[in-house]
Formats: structure tokens, sequence, C-alpha cells
């Protein structure tokens, strides 16, 4: 007499409730992971915290080791930024869009808002600054093919010429530029540093264009440090956040519907 050790059990409903268990395992897990960060959420017209979630899922703190001796992050931190932003809300309802108050570029609203990030640079794989002046890497250089904007003339949004372009900022793991070093003309001369991203270099006029704000508005783009050869993660966010935000904020019509 043969005998079968599944004689008398449903294989295919053992493994799909083993499958039900298993996927209900992992949205809990997944739930308690997103929660890392952002937690609690706060009421936006009261400001009070929402509950944390319960013990099933809110994440246990875990600390994360930094390389290159950078110390360590222990999240979730359960603690809010005391963050005060210059803008107002334009209703009562949740959701409701904010306007600013204040000079949206340096404040920190909506597109031009930023993070505070480390003040320390991107490193690479081998844990050097990774964002640094062409200058002071021998082994880089602009390709024949390309213009090189060194020289050129920059030009803002409104057509006005506000400075020169005196250094490029490359990144040595991308192999492109990230920056440009514009020294600004004026009574007061100052060295910005501009995305890349945002220029329209032309050969045949010596220019680079840059959109994104208007020249007025040059004299408050986040300046680098005298003599610096680095620039840090905190530095870079607010860099990126100023001209990107001059996409919304640098003229009253950008702001306001297209139709």
């Amino acid at each position: 007499m043969s005998y079968s050790f599944t004689q008398h059990i449903d294989v295919a409903l053992v493994v799909l409730n083993a499958f039900f268990l298993f996927f209900f395992g992992l949205i809990l897990y997944l739930r308690r992971e997103d929660r890392r960060e952002g937690y609690p959420l706060e009421n936006e017209l009261t400001g009070a915290l929402d509950p944390a979630g319960g013990p099933i899922l809110t994440a246990n703190r875990k600390t994360f080791h930094l390389p290159f001796g950078h110390g360590s992050v222990t999240v979730p931190s359960l603690e809010r930024e005391p963050v005060q932003i210059a803008a107002r809300r334009t209703d009562f309802g949740f959701g409701s869009p904010i306007e600013p108050t204040g000079n949206p570029l340096v404040d920190g609203v909506g597109p031009a808002a930023w993070a505070n990030r480390a003040k320390r640079p991107d490193l690479d794989y081998e844990g050097h600054a990774r964002i640094v002046p062409m200058s002071t890497v021998a082994e880089f250089s602009v390709a024949v093919q390309d213009a090189d904007p060194r020289g050129f003339k920059v030009v803002a949004a409104d057509g006005v010429v506000v400075g020169t372009v005196s250094e490029l900022w490359i990144d040595k793991a991308d192999r492109l530029i990230r920056y440009l070093q514009v020294s600004l003309q004026g009574e007061a001369p100052r060295e910005v540093l501009a995305p890349m991203m945002m220029a329209s270099v032309k050969r045949k006029t010596g220019t680079v264009t840059i959109d994104a704000i208007v020249s007025g508005q040059w004299a408050e783009a986040p300046a680098m440090p005298e003599g610096s050869a680095v620039i840090t993660l905190y530095e870079e966010e607010r860099v990126q956040a100023y001209f990107g935000g001059g996409y919304l904020y640098a003229t009253p019509q950008r702001s306001e519907p297209l139709l």
C-alpha cells in the first residue's frame, strides 16, 4: 500500500496562504521602513502632530554609519525641525497653496525650497571632493569640439550682461561641468556659482545665457567663499534652489496662469 505525504494536504492552498502571509508581512515591513523620515505628520491647520502610527507601523530606531568617518545618522528621530516659512496660506482648506511673503528665492519657498544638507562636499568613491574647479585638476580639460565658456559674457533672462564666466566647476565622477563660476560686474564684485544645466552657451557670440533669473536678482545669488576650492552639499542645495525657483518667481508673469 503506497502512502503519499501530501495525500490529505491541499498543497495549492498551503502555497497560496503562505504567499498571503509573506505579502502581508512585506507590506508591514515597507510601511515601517518608509516612516523613518518625515514622521510624525503635522496637521496643516492647527500644527498639531498626528499619531506616529503605533508599534506595528513605527520603525525601530536604526543607526547608519556614514562613509569616510563622517559620523552617523539615527532614524527615526521623531523630532520636528523648527522651520519658519516666509509664506502665507491662500485659503483655510487642507492642501491650499501658499504664497511668498518675502523674497522666495532666498527664503526657500515652493520650487526654491532647499534642505539643510551636510556642510561637507559631495565625495567620490575614494573619499575625495567630487565637484571642484577645473583649474585644480590638471587631467581635465574642455573637449576641442565644445566651446570653452571661460571668458564668455553671462546674460540674464532680461538680456542684461551681468558678468563673465571665470571658472568651470566639474564633477570628477560623472565627467561633466556642474557649475559656472561667474564674476559679477558692478560696484561690489563677487563670485557666484550658476548651474551649468540652466545655461545656454553660444560660441559665435561668446555669451552664456542663463534665463532662470533676471539681472537684478544676481546680486543675492549664493556667493562662494573667497578662495574656496570646494562646494558643500549645503551650498549646492541653495544654489540649485535659488536658480531653479527663478523659473517661477523671477518675474510676476512666470507665476501667473498660462491662459
